[in-house]
């Protein structure tokens, strides 16, 4: 059986393929590009190590893959590790005095370090320094430890949580960005042509508006799509076979999942579109607090069917439309 379809063993190698390697093929951000693009090359014409730079936004905007970029522009190496990895000031001077002069260390999470190993990290980014205490009690003593320069990119979803003193470190923070539709089929036109799939113009567009706005979600859809065509041994993805694929992955028309609906589901019928406080959703949905602050909320949000509210989360009149409910005892602060 022939087919125009090319297959990886691993999901995670497949999204590594298609993370853009250059900043042309990053599409979208175009503003924190070129800002990070200025500060790259000012610092090399004062021959200086690039600043510490942070991004933030939901996942799957492309933060990691700048934090390649950026390492790629000039010309370091990258390592990486992430928040909830170093538990401990032993884990960071691992890390930090492994390092090579001019290198690239990206921390993802990195809202979730610990206010100790916190301590140990800013000398670390101001003065390339590591302040070790050996020993304890009135043997304890402080030894210093020259560190090679570097340039610390930290991701996090979290901007709020990264304590003041953290933040005020970094030269420079930038925030992304949900992409438009139109840059979603930019982005899955690359990867059309890298993982060797053909897709008529207007699937394309299908696709990119079920993506919520997120270039990791439209590949991952993409990819889902082809694995359809390929088993009805199709060469050409047609909207006839997203449509049965999107049926049978349970995705309507907004992009919402199954999941996303129980919990509309959950404030409207059970709290009458709220105002309903989020643990109190939590408990009613039987999800974490995190999973409904970093995974529902902001698209929900973002396509108009619910908002916050001093008082809590409330239902807007869109969302007792899209569930088929009567609005009529939609709290007045929504009108």
């Amino acid at each position: 059986m022939s087919s125009n379809f090319t297959q990886n063993n691993s999901e995670d190698v497949l999204d590594l393929t298609l993370r853009p390697k250059t900043w042309d093929c990053y599409v979208g951000q175009d503003k924190t590009k070129n800002n990070v693009k200025i500060i790259i090359e000012a610092a090399k014409k004062r021959n200086d190590q690039v600043e510490h730079l942070l991004f933030y936004g939901n996942p799957g905007l492309g933060k990691t893959t700048l934090a390649y970029l950026v390492a790629q522009e000039i010309g370091a190496d990258i390592k990486i590790t992430s928040g909830p990895a170093i538990e401990r000031a032993g884990d960071l001077a691992a890390i930090l005095t492994n390092l090579e002069e001019g290198s690239v260390l990206f921390c993802d999470e990195i809202h979730r370090l610990s206010r100790t190993v916190e301590e140990y990290l800013y000398p670390a980014m101001e003065d390339f320094k590591l302040n070790l205490i050996l020993g304890k009690g009135p043997m304890a003593r402080v030894m210093e430890m020259d560190l090679p320069k570097f340039t610390l990119i930290g991701a996090t979803t979290k901007l709020a949580s990264i304590s003041g003193p953290l933040r005020s470190r970094f030269g420079a923070t930038f925030g992304l960005n949900f992409y438009s539709n139109e840059d979603i089929e930019q982005v899955l036109e690359r990867s059309c042509k890298i993982l060797n799939v053909k897709a008529e113009k207007n699937a394309l567009k299908i696709i990119a508006e079920h993506s919520r706005f997120t270039p990791r979600i439209a590949n991952h859809l993409l990819k889902r799509v082809r694995d359809f065509a390929q088993v009805k041994n199709e060469n050409l993805i047609t909207k006839e076979i997203i449509e049965d694929a999107f049926l049978n992955l349970e995705i309507d028309r907004l992009g919402l999942t199954q999941n996303d609906k129980r919990f509309l589901e959950a404030l409207v019928v059970k709290f009458n579109g709220g105002p309903v406080g989020i643990q109190t959703l939590a408990a009613a949905t039987a999800e974490e607090e995190a999973t409904i602050l970093d995974i529902y909320e902001p698209y929900l949000m973002r396509i108009g069917l619910i908002a916050r509210t001093p008082q809590g989360r409330v239902a807007t009149k869109m969302a007792f439309e899209y569930l088929g409910i009567s609005s009529a005892n939609l709290p007045k602060i929504l009108f």
